[in-house]
């Protein structure tokens, strides 16, 4: 019976979330809204069940929408809590420092720009959950519950609970700031995960009033838009002008080192006896016996047939029938010399070899 009593209250309050999310997945809502963690918003990502369910607990739930509803609205000694956070650029942040200097500020998956801006200089680290996590911190408030989501944010701060490998899914890193990492147990679909329900009604609940500000990109003002710029950390922006500079000092270098351009005579006229030579050595380093044996074949088949007054376009087979009644030589042996299918140079001697019966030839031919 005394067990009974200790988690009376908190067995209540799930029923009655439990309830709210069935309420709210099957009926909707009249000011509906489709934004992540929107308190007016009964999808699964939307956060409309905890609203209801705070509500209902006498949690007095009043929802802001712009900067301006935050400045009228009374937040002194009452729980502000910020969604949307990446909506979030200098000049808002100001106003919502300024606007809560005797609240309890609660940021849901603050980036590195937010946290930066608040005087946080550790980046947040983006982690999947496999397990329930335990709280394993000494606030009473969150003793025995235990956090499951999907993605979280950790905060490597020294004040936290809820402690993974490189943060905590919940940190204060001063006196009235609270960081929540674990956004989705907000969400009407993981809202009663683990004790997700227990952990963000004790967070929301501390205090009887609770001021939902939903910031839009409509409350930035002038160049103050949320951009590469105001979500990169201070410490980063010096490192990437310093890479600039590295890199066009790094192609200055490279530059010299080829020297001056060098300006040549145009045409330039290469001799015959160089391009062949130079063909040569390319073949003959490159081992390609067989191209090489072409080429020699091809020029000499052209050769041989402005010798014999035929035209450039005559076919192969009419080239070596002119060529052996011209030379007297069987055809078979002109055959082997320049047809189609002749032997390929297997060593650098037979293509010597190639060569040097193919000059033969060339002199017959021109011989009167």
């Amino acid at each position: 019976m005394t067990g009974w009593t200790r988690h009376r209250a908190t067995v209540l309050i799930v029923a009655g979330l439990v309830v709210a999310v069935a309420v709210v997945l099957i009926g909707g809502t009249a000011d509906r809204r489709t934004g992540y963690l929107d308190p007016a918003n009964p999808d699964p990502d939307g956060a409309q069940a905890l609203a209801r369910v705070l509500d209902d607990q006498g949690v007095d739930v009043t929802v802001v929408r712009d900067a301006a509803a935050l400045e009228d609205a009374d937040t002194d000694g009452a729980t502000v809590m910020v969604t949307s956070t990446d909506q979030l650029g200098e000049s808002t942040i100001g106003r919502l420092r300024s606007q809560t200097r005797d609240s309890l500020l609660v940021l849901v998956e603050p980036g590195s720009g937010t946290t930066g801006a608040f005087g946080i200089s550790d980046l947040p680290f983006s982690v999947a959950l496999d397990d329930p996590r335990p709280a394993g911190c000494t606030d009473p408030m969150y003793a025995g519950l235990s956090i499951e989501v999907d993605e979280a944010y950790e905060y490597p701060t020294t004040d936290g609970c809820f402690r993974g490998r490189h943060g905590s899914l919940v940190a204060e890193p001063h006196a009235g700031l609270v960081l929540m990492g674990a956004g989705e147990a907000l969400t009407n679909d993981q809202v009663l995960r683990a004790e997700n329900a227990a952990v963000v009604l004790r967070m929301l609940g501390q205090n009887q009033r609770l001021v939902w500000y939903v910031p839009t990109i409509d409350d930035l003002v002038g160049d103050d838009g949320v951009s590469l710029t105001t979500l990169l950390p201070d410490w980063l922006r010096p490192t990437l002008w310093l890479l600039v500079i590295t890199s066009l000092a790094l192609l200055l270098w490279r530059a010299r080192r080829l020297g001056a351009l060098a300006s040549e005579p145009l045409p330039v006229v290469v001799k015959a006896i160089e391009t062949t030579r130079s063909r040569g050595r390319l073949y003959r380093r490159a081992g390609d016996r067989a191209h090489a044996a072409a080429v020699l074949r091809s020029a000499a088949r052209v050769h041989a047939a402005d010798r014999l007054g035929l035209g450039p376009q005559t076919d192969t087979a009419t080239v070596v029938r002119d060529l052996a009644r011209r030379t007297g030589k069987p055809l078979e042996e002109v055959e082997s010399l320049l047809g189609p299918t002749a032997p390929v140079p297997t060593t650098d001697h037979d293509l010597i070899t190639l060569a040097n019966r193919l000059a033969e030839l060339d002199r017959e031919v021109r011989r009167p």
